[in-house]
């Protein structure tokens, strides 16, 4: 009994030990900040309070985003009840117009060396430059009222925070961007880590003001915790892309149009169905502007109009100015997004493949129509036969290896040769070959 008591000493030590159970849940976005995001990083927060978690790390990289599922985020992360972590990951990772909204809004703010931050401005690419001196005037005005809106926005959250509050008004209004070490000088971040471990490091202890209450943050050798997003919430967050929804109407709208000029190929009209549905679910996600949209079905219309239309390529050049035209301004809405089209590296090569086919579409299709029929009755007009019958002025000819009841417009002899004009039902109305004259 002697021997086992050290041991037995030993075992209750332990067990009177705290245990070191505590866990930090961990989030990704990498990618543009839309509905999809917003509820995966709520549902995340809400996850991380009920399961008693040390933290929420967030691992972020994003180019911006909408506006209205930023906001969505950050009053989340404003009323947390747990601390949120934003550590902007791997190097040269961004937290770009959306991100630096979140980023100055979690409890922790931290870069990871090559990053950078800023240019939350609400730009547009294609405004200005155009119309008349009303709808600039709104459109000035338009931006006028984002910017002030996204000015207070940011101020807020950097107050709340105690971060540099003139560096975040000068992100939206000059849109200025900075590296991590310059992030630090300003006091934008409140440190910059190479790695997880190394960012653990320097928080371990910190006290933080979560709701009102003072938390100390107990975050070295707790356990990951990965969150995933769900299935539905991947998918949404895939067609939330502008570029992918604007490669999704393309494409079905070149399958109709493929559908349209060759009927019965079914398979086209299916496929183009398909991606016209999923790119409108796309344009349910993210806002988008009518007048663009308006552009892109001009310039389908147009490359249909060229079949039926001597045009000499003109219809055709300006279907494809206003696909590329309705396609860098369907997602230009600066007010409540700062997403848009990739233009030289998506839409300009998929105008130019969809541009490419259609017109061998067009080719085709007009060739096919300018080619005399070799099928049916109609085939028979301009064939030359020979009259079986006395015609004066109706009798019998033999055209083609077959019998018909004819029509001519004068009389014609048995044997001679006659040329069919027309075709009337199961007559034929036919003259005199030429020949014979």
């Amino acid at each position: 009994m002697s021997r086992l008591a050290p041991a037995l000493a030993a075992v209750v030590l332990v067990l009177a030990l705290p245990a070191r159970g505590g866990h930090v849940n961990v989030a990704t976005v990498d990618g543009s900040i839309n509905p999809a995001v917003a509820d995966y990083l709520m549902k995340a927060i809400e996850q991380s309070e009920q399961d008693g978690a040390e933290a929420l790390l967030l691992l972020l990289d994003t180019p911006g985003g909408l506006v209205s599922s930023t906001k969505d985020i950050i009053q989340a992360m404003l009323n947390a009840r747990v601390p949120v972590i934003v550590y902007v990951s791997p190097h040269g990772a961004w937290a770009g117009s959306a991100g630096t909204f979140i980023t100055l809004a979690g409890h922790v703010a931290a870069m990871a060396p090559g990053t950078s931050i800023g240019a939350a401005h609400p730009v547009s690419i294609g405004g200005g430059g155009g119309g008349d001196d009303d709808e600039e005037a709104k459109r000035d005005y338009a931006a006028e009222k984002a910017e002030n809106f996204m000015t207070a926005f940011i101020e807020s959250i950097a107050k709340a925070r105690d971060r540099n509050v003139e560096w975040a008004i000068k992100a939206v209004r000059e849109s200025v961007a900075i590296a991590q070490d310059e992030a630090l000088e300003l006091g934008v971040i409140d440190l910059v880590a190479d790695s997880q471990a190394e960012l653990f490091e320097a928080i371990q202890g910190r006290e933080i003001e979560v709701v009102g209450e003072t938390r100390t943050l107990d975050v070295v050798g707790a356990q990951l915790v990965e969150l995933e997003m769900s299935a539905l919430g991947r998918f949404l967050n895939v067609l939330a892309s502008p570029d992918i929804a604007t490669l999704l109407i393309l494409a079905g709208m070149l399958g109709l149009y493929v559908e349209f000029t060759q009927p019965g190929a079914i398979v086209p009209g299916a496929a183009g169905l398909v991606c016209l549905v999923l790119g409108f679910v796309s344009l349910q996600i993210i806002p988008f502007s009518w007048l663009g949209l308006f552009f892109l079905l001009a310039g389908m219309g147009l490359f249909a109009a060229e079949i039926f239309i001597t045009s000499y390529g003109l219809l055709f050049a300006a279907g494809v100015a206003c696909l590329l035209f309705g396609g860098s301004m369907i997602f230009d809405v600066p007010e409540v997004s700062d997403l848009n089209v990739s233009f030289w590296s998506v839409l300009v090569p998929a105008v130019g493949t969809l541009a490419a086919f259609a017109a061998i579409v067009v080719y085709a299709v007009a060739r096919g129509m300018l080619r005399p029929q070799v099928a049916g009755t109609y085939e028979l007009v301009g064939l030359v036969g020979r009259a079986d019958t006395a015609l004066d002025p109706e009798g019998s000819v033999f055209v083609r290896g077959e019998y018909w009841n004819a029509r001519a417009d004068a009389d014609v002899a048995v044997g001679e040769a006659v040329e069919v004009t027309a075709v009337e039902g199961m007559r034929l109305r036919v003259r005199r070959a030429a020949s014979q004259d």
